[in-house]
């Protein structure tokens, strides 16, 4: 876990549907990615409009090349319109640096 990397793509709709069907298709675009662990929508509790699209990677090297590839616009297109523009800036790359499994024990 230690060295692994969070991207976090924030996004703003009422059309629950609509992005839920987009993350879907998404997933199903990115599936067998070198590195990418796994990922998830969230749906904001105070806000019902907000979401977030959490991947999860290897490490940062394996995003990276993902990112910089020639598949990387097209196979995440469908979520684009959904995409929170309020934001200077409507994602964020996190390198995971410490953490604890639900027993507290360290994770590796």
């Amino acid at each position: 876990m230690i060295g692994e990397v969070r991207v976090l793509l924030y996004h703003d709709t009422a059309d629950v549907t609509g992005i839920e069907a987009a993350y879907h298709q998404v997933s199903h675009n990115l599936a067998g990615v070198p590195g990418l662990l796994g990922n998830e929508l969230l749906r904001s509790v105070p806000d019902p409009t907000g979401f977030v699209v959490v991947s999860h990677w290897r490490d940062l090297a394996a995003f990276h090349k993902w990112e910089r590839g020639v598949d990387h616009r097209d196979s995440t297109a469908l979520l684009r319109p959904y995409r929170d523009t309020s934001l200077p800036r409507p994602f964020g790359v996190y390198q995971v640096t410490a953490a604890y499994s639900g027993d507290r024990t360290p994770a590796r």
